[in-house]
């Protein structure tokens, strides 16, 4: 049962990954990777969201299993950042690589604590 939660997220988190980094990045004249700071930084505050409510007791194992394991687990991505990152210095936008990391890594941790105190404040 819990695999199948995982690719039912997931089924739904790698779709909605492409179709949101489109649509940002299309919004966008810049070399800046938008789209996947946009899903990373999403996927954070859904995660903390999620595991604050976990912890109040507002939501089960399997939904996490659903949402955070499946979901963001295929939403948010590492590889694609560190990749464009990589493609951003070796292109000569060193600024645009620096900023992308300091910038994702900020808002992600932001984002993650943001879910978190959202949940505490709503089921606690």
């Amino acid at each position: 049962m819990n695999w199948l939660l995982v690719i039912i997220g997931a089924a739904v988190g790698a779709p909605l990954r492409y179709l949101t980094d489109r649509a940002v990045q299309s919004r966008h004249d810049t070399v800046f990777p938008w789209g996947t700071f946009t899903v990373n930084v999403s996927g954070c505050l859904v995660l903390g969201l999620l595991t604050g409510a976990v912890a109040a007791g507002a939501a089960s194992s399997h939904f996490q299993l659903l949402v955070g394991t499946g979901l963001c687990g295929a939403l948010t991505t590492y590889s694609t950042f560190s990749y464009e990152t990589l493609r951003l210095a070796e292109g000569g936008a060193r600024f645009y690589a620096a900023a992308n990391a300091v910038a994702s890594v900020v808002a992600g941790l932001g984002a993650a604590f943001a879910g978190v105190a959202l949940a505490e404040a709503l089921w606690s």
